[in-house]
């Protein structure tokens, strides 16, 4: 769902507003300002509402914060705990690209929530962290657990340290969805979409060849995002 471009100031304001309604106009405002500096006026504003009927849905601004989080990461962490299923003998490179792909389909349109979750990380707003931490820790334990089956499956490096692998698999792919489609298209003359594919294919090229068993073996064919 797109973001609101701008609050609304004439005209009647709405007797009733809907959840996600508000959800996307916190998101825009704690993006901006940081769920700190962000008022329940400001939100209430940019979703052409009463600051009242923000209290219908929502207790406080944190309360927000929490169901932005609660509206993506569950099917998420779902989608990732399901490839570490012992019976999925997929070569581990596919899982890891896998993962890659559940990250481009579920936050590619929205950097909105990027924005708002790398703010809030470097802010350590009290009392907030640990509502990112948990959200997270859910996931990051998942793909911890497919590097570990990796490395007992003998296709990556035994002294490779899972934790770390996982925190620069994630935060590069991020960097990827923020970054390669403003620079990019101006160095190649491609479409931002297509550009994104490039960058994690390349990326994810020199990841594998820094964590595998043997990195001088070919990666199996990696479908596209799209598929």
């Amino acid at each position: 769902m797109p973001l609101a471009s701008s609050p609304r100031s004439r005209g009647p304001k709405p007797t009733k507003v809907d959840p996600d309604q508000l959800l996307d106009a916190a998101q825009a405002v704690f993006a901006e300002e940081g769920l700190r500096a962000a008022s329940l006026r400001a939100i209430a504003r940019r979703a052409g509402c009463d600051p009242a009927l923000i209290y219908y849905h929502f207790d406080s601004k944190e309360a927000l914060f929490a169901a932005l989080l609660e509206r993506r990461f569950p099917a998420v962490r779902l989608e990732v705990e399901q490839l570490t299923d012992p019976a999925d003998l997929r070569p581990t490179a596919l899982r890891l690209w896998a993962v890659l792909l559940i990250y481009h389909r579920h936050l590619k349109d929205d950097p909105g929530i990027r924005s708002l979750i790398r703010g809030e990380i470097v802010r350590g707003a009290e009392g907030l962290n640990h509502l990112i931490e948990n959200q997270i820790r859910q996931v990051t334990t998942a793909i911890r657990q497919i590097f570990d089956q990796g490395i007992a499956r003998g296709d990556l490096r035994p002294d490779l340290q899972p934790l770390l692998a996982t925190f620069f698999l994630v935060k590069m792919q991020m960097e990827i969805l923020d970054v390669l489609p403003v620079v990019l298209p101006r160095l190649m003359a491609l479409p931002p979409g297509e550009v994104v594919v490039i960058g994690m294919r390349a990326w994810f090229d020199l990841f594998w060849r820094g964590v595998a068993l043997d990195p001088s073996a070919s990666l199996p064919p990696l479908p596209d995002p799209a598929d």
